[in-house]
């Protein structure tokens, strides 16, 4: 299977007089998922809305396949975002939003998901957040795009939940590069082949996880 690169270089932002996003360098293969990690405010969604082109930087390059991507349609092309809150529209019923997102040829196989299968016949309305997250999760990983933004996936869920959701990233990561971010550090750190760490407006490359506690964004007991 052909190899993807995503480079995104020298991105800044700042708000008023304050940095929020300071000179941050982040490379993602298909096959990495690169976890994202911060305090509350320190950038990490910021940053994700920057690389898909949904806030505008003061200064950026977002490299695919080392070739600069200049035009929105080219980013929504080979990258896919996961809103940290519902996107899927409240009026739509399940069957309905999986035939929006999902070819025909391909419906019998994601129907296959037994999590899936149970809910099909519903309103989106109707599922518990858990439930709606993993169908949002589910169609974001099977959108053809190269690459996969998630901002809080694991919000509101339950452990088991947050387990599915685990499988559900490790099972599409082989074919997709995946850039996660979440405030829940454990299912993070469980599924990421490269962790960071944001801080200051900078991001820091890890070698393992206990630069998180050197760095004080965790104590060694949270471990």
């Amino acid at each position: 299977m052909k190899k993807h690169l995503l480079e995104i270089d020298s991105i800044q932002k700042n708000f008023g007089h304050q940095s929020i996003v300071s000179d941050v360098y982040l490379k993602c293969e298909t096959g990495d998922i690169i976890g994202i990690l911060g305090r509350n405010g320190c950038g990490k969604s910021t940053l994700l809305k920057i690389i898909f082109g949904v806030v505008s930087a003061d200064f950026k390059f977002v490299r695919i396949d080392g070739k600069v991507q200049l035009k929105a349609e080219a980013l929504f092309r080979d990258i896919s975002y996961l809103h940290q809150d519902s996107c899927i529209p409240k009026s739509l019923s399940v069957k309905k939003a999986i035939q929006l997102s999902i070819p025909k040829e391909e419906l019998l196989d994601f129907y296959a998901d037994e999590m899936i299968h149970n809910i099909r016949d519903k309103k989106t309305r109707h599922l518990s957040g858990g439930e709606l997250r993993y169908l949002e999760i589910k169609l974001v990983l099977r959108n053809p795009s190269k690459f996969v933004l998630l901002d809080e996936p694991y919000n509101g869920l339950s452990p088991l939940m947050g387990e599915k959701i685990n499988q559900l990233i490790l099972d599409n990561s082989a074919r997709k590069g995946i850039i996660i971010t979440d405030h829940n550090y454990q299912n993070v750190i469980s599924v990421a082949t490269q962790l960071t760490l944001m801080k200051e407006g900078k991001l820091h490359y890890l070698k393992d996880k206990i630069e998180l506690v050197e760095k004080g964004y965790l104590n060694s007991e949270m471990l």
